[in-house]
């Protein structure tokens, strides 16, 4: 069985006739035949060919300089994290500590000039995003109007997750469904089966593409259905439509009509999209698919990473601190008056959640491009003058404590009251959105590490007594 996106008496995808089922406000059909893998696309094929040069590349490489050492591993930095720790090969982006992510050596700016925009439209679209992840090129409108094809055409869901979804308490954390739903979507697995059939090595990556394309393209709807079963009691995600774009079915899905917030929703999930391979929800993709579990399975892992306070969780906790200041000085929000709030919350313990990044070193660009939508959208809103207000107030005060290396917002500073201005009030589903972006990025990562060859990742472990001997012999 599959989900369908309407009540009509047809799949509105194919046009076929199917037997319908209905729970919870969800639509699903039985008997859809969809293809079951090896598709051929313009976007594979270049893929393809980029794999092999690139692979070619790197294996000179190592023939030449795989002795040369690259960095030094610190005491702190093995306590520490692994913070600055040279250890992975990522190729889609780099994230510079004075002058931010780099998607395939394209800056945000450039990306919003650059990358295919929906007709009528402003920001860039997340699929053409994708393309330059997966191949290095800035890809023409027809290119990526494919993809949104493809991903339209793939976003049916399994009958079984769809009764998972309608069936999880209403207790249950968005992120625990998302990440839930995932995993169940395995059943679906080409790569799984490939494995399982004896397939090639050098094939992996095909059928990795091939599980990341349908993945992505079954988020949104997984996505959808738990806003919808939470928060608007379980009526229908509605038609998708294969005219439309990613974001605008998406929008659709949520039950949002407002242009501007689907031209937000472009943008939101183009920028969250990749943030090189060391930080969580990246690196446990990685980690995960080098044991070559499925990509179902890699990305659900992932998503336990990003469900954490530290990660994805951040942009609530922002809310909860505007939010708080506001009810603390009533009227008053002058700077000297957040300022003595600031200086409240460190003494207290805690810290200015928005601020501060373990790589970068400057204004976070994803918080610029958030701002200068806000300053062409949404200029007089309260809650974005206050956060304008605390960027100019919060980092000197963390400046002068002497402690902090980055005083700056980042992305987390911005997005959630975006997100409140178009009417997405509720905080606990903004992850499930940080989710759907971030496949975009270690999808294409995973297709590469597979491409590539990569090995199962096991670093070396040792123990403080072993450590501690290790630093008196040096």
């Amino acid at each position: 069985m599959a989900l369908v996106l309407g009540r009509l008496g047809r799949n509105v995808l194919t046009g076929s006739s199917r037997n319908y089922g209905h729970t919870k406000g969800v639509l699903y059909v039985s008997g859809a035949n969809y293809s079951s893998g090896g598709e051929k696309s313009e976007l594979k094929e270049i893929v393809g060919q980029r794999i092999a040069d690139h692979a070619k590349k790197v294996k000179d490489f190592r023939t030449s300089h795989g002795s040369k050492v690259v960095g030094d591993v610190t005491v702190d930095m093995i306590y520490g994290g692994m913070r600055g720790i040279k250890a992975l090969a990522t190729e889609t982006s780099y994230l510079d500590p004075d002058e931010g992510i780099r998607f395939r050596n394209y800056s945000i700016p450039e990306c919003r000039q650059l990358l295919p925009k929906a007709s009528g439209g402003e920001e860039p679209l997340p699929e053409g995003l994708f393309w330059l992840l997966l191949t290095g090129d800035v890809p023409t409108k027809a290119q990526v109007e494919s993809v949104s094809k493809q991903w339209a055409a793939h976003a049916d869901l399994p009958s079984h997750v769809v009764t998972l979804l309608n069936n999880f308490p209403s207790h249950l954390h968005p992120m625990s469904q998302f990440a839930a739903a995932i995993t169940a979507c395995n059943t679906e697995s080409l790569f799984a089966k490939a494995y399982s059939d004896g397939v090639h090595k050098s094939k992996y990556w095909e059928y990795a593409f091939d599980d990341s394309m349908r993945l992505i393209a079954k988020l949104p709807t997984i996505a959808a259905t738990i806003y919808r079963n939470l928060y608007k009691d379980g009526s229908s995600i509605g038609a998708i439509d294969p005219h439309k774009d990613w974001s605008a079915n998406f929008v659709n899905m949520l039950g949002f009509k407002d242009e501007k917030f689907t031209e937000l929703m472009r943008l939101y999930l183009t920028i969250h999209s990749d943030h090189e391979g060391g930080n969580v929800s990246a690196h446990t993709v990685h980690l995960v698919g080098s044991a070559l579990s499925d990509p179902y399975l890699s990305f659900a892992a992932g998503m336990c990473g990003l469900a954490g306070p530290l990660h994805g969780l951040a942009n609530q906790e922002v809310l909860v601190f505007i939010t708080k200041m506001m009810k603390e000085l009533g009227g008053d929000l002058s700077d000297e008056k957040i300022a003595d709030f600031v200086h409240k919350t460190l003494k207290s313990g805690q810290v200015v959640p928005g601020y501060g990044h373990a790589v970068l070193r400057k204004t976070d660009p994803r918080y610029i491009a958030q701002r200068e939508f806000c300053l062409k959208h949404m200029p007089d809103d309260p809650m974005f003058k206050l956060v304008s207000q605390i960027y100019k107030v919060v980092p000197p005060i963390l400046l002068a404590t002497g402690k902090i290396k980055n005083p700056w917002p980042n992305v987390d500073a911005h997005s959630g009251v975006i997100l409140q201005y178009y009417g997405m009030k509720e905080m606990s589903f903004y992850t499930v959105l940080f989710g759907v972006s971030r496949a975009l990025g270690v999808m294409a990562s995973l297709v590469w590490d597979r491409g590539l060859g990569l090995p199962i990742e096991r670093p070396k472990s040792l123990t403080s007594e072993g450590l501690m001997k290790l630093a008196a012999k040096s």
